[in-house]
């Protein structure tokens, strides 16, 4: 049994959350000069780059799978949830739209349930219901105004968490490196032709801008991986909302940005609902499990 350390991984989850909103920062600042769908077709490209490496070490029968549906069908989800994530980085608060991002956990045991048959705790429950409540604030902030980049953003969100889901299908037979693998190979391809029709000449400060995303992302999956190997999910969630207070502070100094009322309420909503999910024993032994088995088959 591997000895749990709190504090790093406390530590590896925020420095992943900083990561991460570091490159929604980037793309806040480059998105009116380059389009989202070059943007994502670059983070992806660079994302396979990186795994060809990986790739001519393990050797091409690596890749083998029974359930290549099941890798298109994740690619396409997670694909279609970044560019919902990238479009809202670029046109909402920067607060607004890191918050939207982490109502992933209020979909995925919505999910499970259907999909997965795994059973919801009282406690989710209560969180998934508290959680829209939140919702319904943030998507209407003003009496009779509505802003559709908030739902395209929430339905990046409830994408993300659905990915999430067939990942954990996925790991009782396929490997991490092959799932990350096909979805950097289809998410290329598919980002492709949409990016091509959208191209612009770069200036060598928005390859740089870029490269930094790509860097940023990497740093990122990588401190969130390392640190669910330090202590269990369940324990370590809550720290995720982190992003959420730097992302307030760096759009108010950076852009100006201040918060509607109803929104902040919304943001505490939700982030309580949040936490309340993450700590519900059976989500929390779900996470473990699934975490332990990455580990045994990286071994």
């Amino acid at each position: 049994m591997q000895s749990h350390n709190i504090a790093l991984g406390a530590f590896l989850i925020v420095l992943s959350e900083l990561a991460i909103l570091a490159t929604g920062m980037i793309i806040k600042t480059i998105s009116a000069e380059v389009s989202i769908e070059q943007i994502v077709f670059v983070r992806n490209f660079v994302g396979l780059l990186i795994l060809l490496p990986w790739l001519m070490q393990k050797g091409i029968s690596r890749l083998h799978t029974k359930h290549i549906g099941l890798h298109i069908a994740r690619s396409l989800v997670g694909l279609t949830a970044m560019v919902c994530l990238f479009y809202s980085w670029g046109h909402l608060p920067l607060a607004q739209a890191s918050l939207l991002k982490q109502t992933s956990p209020i979909f995925i045991p919505i999910f499970a349930f259907f999909w997965i048959k795994e059973s919801i705790g009282l406690k989710t429950i209560v969180a998934i219901v508290v959680g829209f409540l939140g919702v319904v604030l943030i998507i209407n902030p003003g009496a009779g105004e509505f802003n559709a980049v908030v739902l395209l953003a929430l339905i990046g969100a409830m994408l993300a968490g659905l990915a999430k889901v067939i990942i954990r299908k996925m790991t009782a037979t396929e490997t991490p490196g092959r799932i990350v693998f096909y979805f950097a190979l289809i998410g290329t391809l598919v980002s492709a032709i949409p990016a091509l029709v959208n191209w612009v000449s770069l200036s060598w400060v928005q390859l740089g801008a870029l490269a930094g995303i790509a860097a940023f992302s990497t740093i990122g999956q990588l401190a969130l991986s390392k640190a669910y190997s330090h202590a269990p999910a369940g324990q370590l969630g809550p720290y995720t909302y982190t992003s959420v207070a730097f992302a307030a502070l760096f759009g108010w100094i950076i852009w100006n940005e201040v918060l509607d009322y109803k929104t902040i309420i919304g943001i505490m909503i939700i982030v309580f609902a949040g936490v309340l999910a993450m700590t519900d024993r059976r989500i929390s032994r779900i996470k473990a499990e699934q975490k332990q088995i990455v580990f045994d088959k990286n071994k």
